[in-house]
């Protein structure tokens, strides 16, 4: 199964991706990270978005669609692919469906976290993790059980994201709405576009995706 998570940064949309991982050995598939490995690996795709990067451009949808076409190659056919921050526009969206198809795939579901803007705001201000195991906590919702010291790992020192702030938050979901509108009715008038209430806990969230996936 092959999917596509949307939602904006502090959304949960990486703790879902993770336990998506974990339960159904799926893999997900952040174009971030791969272009990432890919520059540290020097592979011929790597170097030359390293060029481009160094040049100070953005890297094209081509050689996004290399990082992705090798990456599907590479996975075994039972092995189902999350797809996070890509795609983000329409010409993308339609790329995604060739590659997909070249590699006898295609896609199940888009899975919307749709969450309110100030409860975001909450959500992320607050939040900090563990500087040694990075368990996360937050400063109303989830605090440590002796104060001070991570219960995961009995560490004393803790950090919090820098730009982890209101402002941050409120620019990235002008950002996400801009990005994200362009590709919802591509998928829509496929009827493929599922919406889950991303500030539900997150075992509800985990729950709603199930009940969405259990429908492909």
């Amino acid at each position: 199964m092959n999917i596509i998570l949307l939602g904006p940064p502090g959304a949960g949309k990486g703790t879902q991706a993770n336990l998506l991982v974990e339960h159904h050995g799926m893999k997900q598939l952040s174009t971030g990270d791969m272009l990432r490995a890919a520059v540290k690996a020097q592979t011929p795709v790597g170097v030359e978005a390293k060029a481009v990067m160094d040049r100070g451009e953005l890297v094209s949808d081509d050689i996004v669609s290399a990082l992705i076409d090798a990456e599907l190659a590479a996975m075994g056919e039972d092995v189902g692919a999350i797809f996070d921050g890509y795609p983000r526009t329409e010409a993308q969206a339609v790329a995604l469906d060739e590659l997909l198809a070249k590699h006898g795939r295609k896609l199940a579901h888009v899975i919307e976290l749709v969450v309110d803007e100030e409860a975001l705001v909450d959500r992320v201000e607050g939040r900090y993790t563990c500087a040694n195991c990075g368990e996360g906590y937050h400063d109303r919702h989830k605090q440590p059980e002796v104060e001070g010291v991570c219960d995961k790992c009995g560490s004393t020192e803790f950090k919090r994201r820098p730009d982890d702030n209101a402002e941050t938050v409120r620019t990235r979901m002008k950002e996400y709405r801009a990005k994200t509108a362009p590709i919802l009715p591509y998928y829509e008038q496929r009827g493929i576009v599922q919406r889950v209430d991303g500030m539900a806990s997150i075992d509800e969230v985990t729950t709603a995706i199930e009940k969405v996936l259990a429908t492909a």
